[in-house]
């Protein structure tokens, strides 16, 4: 199959994630990957990892507001490439990919991969493009629940595929483990936690350092790995702490060591108001890493409470009594993070993903010659 993924951008995501396994995934099985980026330039840092697996990297930029140009644009780009499957991953994708898809023949699938709110004139355009997809895929059944709720799609449409992952690339590495240490200053008998992800509302970043303050110092260390619209709130609240806290609070910014970083951990923190199915918990996982997270989205579906973690509610005490428990049991955090990564290999490898992807492509294109 000839195939494109389009996104928003290049940027470091979950979404982008995805489509990069997907695409490494469907390269080792023969097919041709184009992958499409609707941000204006400069090009996202997960371009020339797609380049790395083989996919095309092509920029068909978006202008300001709604642009009515880029149906026809992003169709011309595909259509000279002779892409057959275009695969849009969350809603300004959808938007303008669904259209440029029918221009040319090809068939349209979906992914939605969080919440995704909007202004009601938005989700007026998602609804439209939606009807003009073979399948409207939702990450988790809590994100395909939030697409019934939100009228994204018709019932008929609605598929789950959960997210998958390259888990050979996420494992415990005693070398990394000592040498991220050393370069952050953290002793080897301190228990690290770790949180990764982009610092927004939704991301809730200062729940966890608010759970966490009163436990900070030579013996206990938070680490958050990423960057966003709220990480000047962030930097300010870690400066506001007192100043043996402060040096065992780590904001590191965007890292594309991710794999590198995770061992360096002990627990893996998400303290989120609202979740897709994000790929960084079973990532984490796949580490060796139990997980204390918030039971919003997906992620119930992810972690099996008391077995491979702790699941609270959006309560900074919950929260702090979950830490507590693994913080004040090193052994025991360590034999959960040992059955987190049992499970992580056996549910989410990205060749299941990308079997039930493929097949889904398959599906709708036998019905487009019938």
């Amino acid at each position: 199959m000839i195939i494109a993924h389009v996104l928003s951008s290049f940027g470091v995501g979950g979404q982008e994630r995805v489509a990069l396994d997907l695409a490494a995934a469907q390269r080792a099985r023969g097919h041709t990957v184009i992958a499409v980026s609707l941000a204006p330039p400069p090009e996202g840092p997960l371009a020339e990892e797609f380049r790395a697996v083989g996919a095309e990297v092509v920029d068909v930029p978006k202008g300001p507001g709604t642009d009515v140009t880029l149906v026809p644009r992003l169709a011309w780009a595909l259509g000279r490439r002779k892409v057959q499957v275009v695969h849009s991953h969350n809603p300004l994708p959808l938007i303008y990919g669904a259209p440029a898809a029918r221009l040319i023949g090809a068939v349209a699938i979906h992914s939605k991969h969080g919440v995704n709110p909007g202004s009601r004139g938005h989700r007026m355009l998602r609804r439209q493009a939606a009807r003009l997809v073979s399948s409207f895929v939702a990450v988790s059944t809590v994100t395909a629940q939030q697409a019934r709720e939100q009228r994204d799609c018709a019932e008929s449409q609605l598929v789950v595929i959960a997210n998958g992952i390259r888990l050979e690339q996420f494992k415990p590495d005693a070398a990394a483990r000592a040498a991220v240490r050393a370069e952050l200053g953290i002793g080897a008998d301190a228990m690290v936690v770790g949180m990764v992800g982009r610092i927004d509302e939704f991301k809730n970043q200062p729940l966890l350092l608010a759970a966490i303050a009163p436990r900070l110092g030579p013996a206990v260390h938070v680490v958050f790995v990423g960057d966003g619209p709220t990480r000047a709130g962030l930097d300010a609240a870690v400066a506001a702490l007192p100043p043996a806290a402060r040096a065992a609070a780590h904001v590191l910014g965007r890292r594309m060591d991710v794999a590198r970083l995770l061992p360096a951990f002990d627990v893996f923190a998400l303290s989120s108001k609202s979740e897709g199915l994000p790929l960084v918990v079973p990532e984490a996982m796949a580490a060796g890493l139990p997980v204390v997270a918030t039971a919003v989205g997906g992620l119930p579906t992810v972690i099996d409470d008391g077995v491979t973690g702790y699941l609270t509610a959006v309560d900074r005490g919950e929260f702090a009594a979950a830490l507590g428990k693994l913080l004040d049991d090193p052994a025991a955090a360590r034999a959960m993070g040992a059955r987190a990564r049992e499970v992580a290999l056996s549910r989410y490898s990205a060749e299941r993903m990308c079997d039930d992807y493929l097949a889904l492509y398959q599906q709708a294109l036998d019905a487009r010659r019938r």
